[in-house]
């Protein structure tokens, strides 16, 4: 027979989890984010498990199941490799009344764990005729249809106000779940090229887009002028969302946004994304550090020369670094870059990688070096955006070949 779905709350009861493997720390999980007081019993645990054991999320009983072990218990969870133990523990279970999950066998226990997924305050569960392949597809289905807005779950309006949301590195699947949940839900969306613009074509025809591009040496919206627009829309009773490139407080002049919001009492959020510092150079075979190669990764703005007197960096300090820098908005001064960190002792040698609009379709990057770095820019055209990336990590690309999972 189908069984009864209800939701069961746990926080400050026992739940025992007999056995400590890979499905025992899945089931694991979920437990202590419900607030319950799990108890496990296996001679053997995941490295996962016992780190929740030292950190005292749950109790870790290092032993062999026992009879009596369920006593006192609300809830159960039988995960271990031997079916006989599995078997005793429903047993138990059945005798005290308490309600077991068995992993290995859902008819021999008296509870089924659905597949589960969340969303905005929102718990799904599925279960699917014991077909947990079926139920954890349409689980995933449904959270992404929230996430994506294609099912509207706002009951309500949502409160007027500002997000700041990084957008990530360009492609549209870097955005965050909850930067994309909130897009969804916008009344005008404030954004600019290096935002995720693909996204724009999702959004319902009501909203307004409204373009605050910066283009490098060119068209520019003033600062002032999107603080204005953020407080205006919010103040006129809209959700807006100020869609960023990358990550809001890096380079991206969101603590500015977020000033002028409280200053003017708008209520803002911000949503971190993920920075093209490190995902532009990860899509092309770059890793900023990697073990026994770098030990420190700078990101250093280059909006302006390293002689410019509104420069805040110490370039001769930099010079003299053996690991990782990463240039944003750099292209158009690298030259003088190269040289500022040559003069303070970085070889000469050291190795570059630039890449241009990382993670989209136009994506393409060079490989130099600092003494050939800014002929190499030159001679391939590079413009903004791009990210360059300085030190041994630019020459590890040509150890690895692989084909992208999908």
């Amino acid at each position: 027979m189908d069984p009864y779905f209800a939701g069961l709350v746990l926080a400050g009861r026992r739940v025992v989890v007999v056995g400590g493997g890979t499905v025992a720390q899945r089931r694991i999980a979920g437990l202590l984010t419900a607030g319950a007081d799990v108890l496990v019993v296996s001679p053997e645990v995941t490295p996962a498990v016992e780190g929740m054991a030292t950190a005292r999320e749950l109790t870790w009983e290092a032993r062999p199941y026992r009879d009596g072990d369920l006593d006192g218990a609300w809830y159960v969870v039988t995960c271990t490799d031997a079916a006989e133990v599995n078997a005793a523990v429903a047993a138990e279970a059945e005798r005290r009344r308490v309600f077991c999950v068995r992993a290995d066998d859902a008819t021999g226990g008296t509870a089924v764990t659905p597949a589960v997924g969340h969303h905005d305050g929102i718990t799904l569960g599925v279960l699917a005729g014991r077909r947990p392949r079926r139920s954890a597809a349409v689980r995933t289905a449904l959270v992404e249809a929230l996430q994506t807005g294609l099912v509207d779950d706002t009951a309500e309006p949502v409160t007027p106000g500002v997000a700041l949301v990084g957008g990530g590195p360009g492609d549209p699947e870097l955005i965050t779940v909850r930067g994309r949940r909130l897009l969804a839900r916008a009344d005008v969306v404030v954004t600019d090229r290096l935002g995720p613009r693909d996204l724009l074509d999702h959004l319902d025809p009501h909203v307004e887009v409204i373009d605050a591009s910066k283009i490098p040496y060119g068209r520019a919206m003033n600062q002032a002028r999107i603080n204005e627009l953020l407080i205006e829309h919010a103040r006129a009773g809209k959700f807006v969302v100020r869609l960023k490139g990358g990550d809001p407080y890096v380079f991206g002049r969101g603590f500015e946004e977020a000033l002028a919001c409280a200053e003017a009492g708008v209520p803002v959020t911000v949503v971190p994304g993920v920075t093209s510092a490190f995902a532009a150079p990860a899509v092309a075979d770059v890793p900023v550090s990697h073990r026994g190669v770098a030990h420190e990764i700078v990101v250093v703005s280059g909006h302006v020369a390293p002689d410019d007197p509104r420069s805040l960096v110490d370039w001769p300090a930099l010079g003299r670094l053996r690991g990782t820098i990463v240039l944003l908005m750099a292209v158009e001064r690298v030259a003088a870059f190269a040289t500022a960190l040559i003069d303070g002792g970085r070889p000469a040698d050291t190795p570059v990688a630039v890449v241009q609009d990382g993670t989209m379709r136009i994506q393409r990057s060079v490989r130099a070096t600092l003494a050939t770095v800014a002929d190499a820019v030159r001679d391939e055209g590079i413009s903004p955006p791009a990210v360059v990336v300085i030190g041994p990590v630019a020459g590890l690309a040509e150890q690895i070949t692989h084909t992208p999972a999908r």
